[in-house]
């Protein structure tokens, strides 16, 4: 199946949606190489440059209102378990407008990848400031400078429920691709928060690149040190910024506890919940 489109990509140059799109299609080539059919996938985005994926993958697709993208795709997963629903999403769309949604997903942990494209600025409407642009961050909407910090997504997902979540950079091609496939082949509820460049609005390559370190010895089953890693950048020191899977860790799924027992005349529902969690309690 070709994933290619004929849609023209009009991104910025250097734009870091870019390397987003191209991980996505080698997970995706290679998830088909390896024997998984792709009509068994589903993306789904939200409005903004984020959304724009959608037109250049060739694979189904749906786009929602802005902020909502992951409530149809709780529905996609639930009225066919068997899709690996991937969806979406900028920082202003997912810690903004659908802050409630993200945390009910999360908590939920249903089986469902979502990317956030965290350019922490809204390129499409020009430049204002989202959640996570930085303090003192002069845009179209706060000439005289952001007051407010930003808000710590991962540590936010985490207390929520999530039981994988991981900070990817859009200048680091390699990781980014194994970060996405292991993301979509976890089974429950995974965020990955791509440090996605914006070289219009919010231009970070340089102060990334001076930061950004791999995670080595990092044990991401520890949820007090995946916690102790996510709160070691503060986005407004000098601090180093850590890349890599940060927390891990298996639990029920909404999508079967929801599924179990139904069409079983034998089993009630509340009988094959219990017996999903009996190894968990």
């Amino acid at each position: 199946m070709d994933i290619e489109t004929h849609a023209r990509n009009d991104w910025c140059p250097g734009c870091g949606n870019f390397a987003i799109l191209n991980a996505v299609k080698a997970v995706l080539a290679e998830l088909q190489g390896e024997g998984a059919s792709l009509d068994d996938v589903v993306l789904v985005g939200g409005i903004g440059q984020h959304a724009k994926m959608l037109d250049y993958i060739n694979v189904n697709s749906f786009y929602s209102l802005h902020g909502r993208p992951l409530p149809p795709a709780e529905g996609i997963k639930l009225a066919n378990p068997k899709t690996k629903v991937i969806v979406f999403s900028g920082d202003g769309d997912a810690y903004g407008e659908g802050i409630e949604h993200l945390i009910f997903a999360a908590k939920r942990n249903i089986d469902i990848t979502l990317i956030v494209h965290d350019n922490r600025v809204y390129a499409l409407t020009t430049g204002q400031v989202t959640p996570t642009s930085p303090q003192g961050f002069k845009s179209r909407s706060i000439p005289s400078g952001n007051l407010e910090r930003p808000i710590n997504p991962l540590e936010l997902i985490l207390a929520a429920g999530a039981t994988h979540i991981a900070r990817g950079y859009s200048a680091n091609l390699p990781l980014l691709k194994r970060q996405i496939k292991e993301a979509i082949l976890h089974k429950g509820f995974s965020l990955i928060d791509v440090l996605q460049v914006c070289v219009t609005f919010n231009n970070l390559y340089d102060y990334y690149s001076k930061h950004v370190y791999e995670l080595k010895d990092h044990d991401p089953a520890d949820r007090e040190a995946a916690l102790k890693k996510m709160r070691e950048w503060d986005y407004n020191t000098e601090a180093p910024i850590a890349l890599g899977t940060f927390y891990k860790a298996s639990w029920p799924t909404f999508d079967e506890l929801f599924l179990k027992g139904k069409g079983e005349k034998d089993e009630p529902r509340s009988a094959g919940i219990k017996e999903l969690l009996k190894n968990y309690i």
